[in-house]
């Protein structure tokens, strides 16, 4: 392929970007200026100067306009986490999967805090981020529930893991946003899941093809010993004694 081919793909990428983000743009400026619910998508696209059609090729609807990014950044995660190796220690690793979420948001603080303000004011935008963050609990809970196959209540594990991390990683967040976007964004999610690790860090993995990792204690006891002797040799090996 000569290089004269080539040219006009990578200028139609650039082109698509460039309007996808002149919607955006347009969108936000007429949602401060007069209130989301006033704000159509004829009135976005007037403003962008494209066609009606050019904004459902980017857009399903309204609202996603307001998150134009979180796609892209459940890609990344959901790829991060199947790039992942048995090595790795699997609560530190969805850890580090949202922390994907944070760099998404302060790659561009401005729209980041724009968007927070206006989504703390439309009862329906909150109702779509919250389905959104609950996409993002699902994908971490689907790689634990695979690391944790075959562990004793692996699935229940899994789960309560998912929405720790979630909830430590959207309330250093909120902090964040409400500081205006000023403050360490990344120390302050760093601090929250670090509660996250230190409380389940050491969930067992069990190995792989394995029945679990929880170990099995036998104790053997003399024919006719009286039961309260058996059940204290047995809290004395389980170090309860």
């Amino acid at each position: 392929m000569s290089s004269s081919s080539a040219a006009p793909g990578r200028g139609d990428k650039a082109e698509k970007t460039t309007m996808r983000d002149a919607l955006v743009a347009a969108a936000f400026r007429l949602f401060l200026e007069r209130g989301y619910e006033q704000t159509t998508v004829d009135d976005i696209v007037a403003l962008a100067g494209v066609g009606r059609r050019s904004f459902f090729r980017y857009f399903p609807s309204k609202e996603d306009v307001v998150f134009p990014d979180h796609e892209r950044c459940l890609a990344d995660m959901t790829g991060f986490l199947a790039a992942g190796t048995d090595d790795d220690e699997p609560v530190r690793r969805v850890c580090d999967a949202a922390r994907l979420v944070l760099r998404m948001y302060a790659e561009n603080p401005t729209f980041s805090v724009q968007r927070y303000r206006l989504t703390k004011r439309v009862p329906g935008l909150r109702a779509y981020e919250l389905s959104v963050v609950w996409r993002y609990e699902r994908a971490l809970a689907e790689y634990l529930r695979g690391r944790f196959t075959g562990l004793r209540d692996g699935i229940l594990r899994a789960d309560v893991i998912a929405a720790a991390v979630v909830a430590a990683h959207n309330n250093a967040l909120r902090s964040w946003l409400r500081s205006d976007g000023r403050d360490d964004a990344e120390a302050a999610v760093d601090h929250a899941l670090g509660h996250v690790q230190s409380t389940f860090g050491a969930t067992p993995v069990p190995p792989a093809g394995g029945e679990g990792s929880e170990d099995v204690v036998v104790v053997v006891a003399r024919r006719g010993a009286p039961l309260w002797r058996v059940v204290q040799e047995l809290e004395s090996t389980l170090g309860r004694g």
